[in-house]
């Protein structure tokens, strides 16, 4: 059977936290490779992809977008070092259902299990490792685009190649737990369900509109048919 949808899944808040040792690794990776530690700055890295927060943190300690740009082939190598040395399966929490619920995906022929993250793809690859979370099939990263919203079309672009399908509008479902996942499927029409997880509630994910909205995770059934319909 065909993959008849192609379900993208956030990581961050939406399948597991890593309890603030994800920053802490991406802190000690931006200290090695530009010299300042920005720990200290207030900046909100919710929903935005890695390049984007690398531009954008950064040029708030002083830095220039070539300063930027010079550095980020370091940076990309450090950073899932860096996840190595801070991250453990005791210290990780996988959010409720997301086990059963991307089992049961990954599963069903007619579904197309992938992801959809800031993460940059090394990254993305550690924190699933010390999840023990896999089968996604294909995905979109954060290091490929500074703008969320331009994440969609590189995950649907992925799933033609190996499936030679060409998802588009409501067969193409987004998974996440920030506004930012919502905008971005709403920029392709596409379904989007959004999770109360991570940093926002679910009054305040509720004024985003999504397609459908849940607390967790857990009613894999409901969320399954949420996916199907």
């Amino acid at each position: 059977m065909t993959a008849r949808r192609l379900v993208l899944f956030d990581i961050d808040g939406t399948l597991l936290s890593t309890n603030g040792n994800g920053v802490r690794a991406m802190m000690r990776a931006y200290t090695a490779v530009w010299g300042k530690d920005p720990s200290g700055v207030d900046y909100a890295m919710s929903g935005k992809t890695e390049l984007g927060i690398c531009y954008g943190l950064l040029a708030l300690l002083g830095f220039t977008r070539d300063e930027v740009r010079s550095g980020l082939p370091r940076f990309w190598k450090r950073y899932p070092r860096e996840l190595r040395r801070h991250l453990s399966p005791r210290s990780t929490t996988v959010h409720p259902g997301v086990r059963e619920l991307v089992h049961a995906v990954s599963g069903q022929p007619a579904l197309l299990l992938g992801l959809l993250t800031g993460n940059c793809e090394a990254a993305a690859c550690v924190k699933l490792e010390v999840a023990g979370l896999d089968g996604f099939a294909v995905g979109a990263f954060g290091e490929h685009h500074e703008e969320r919203a331009s994440l969609p079309t590189l995950a649907v672009e992925a799933a033609r190649r190996l499936t030679g399908a060409d998802f588009r509008g409501k067969s193409i479902v987004i998974i996440g737990d920030t506004p930012n996942d919502i905008l971005c499927g709403r920029a392709l029409g596409v379904k989007t369900i959004a999770v109360a997880t991570g940093r926002f509630d679910r009054e305040s994910l509720a004024r985003y509109d999504p397609d459908y909205l849940f607390p967790d995770l857990s009613a894999c059934g409901s969320v399954l048919e949420a996916l199907h319909a």
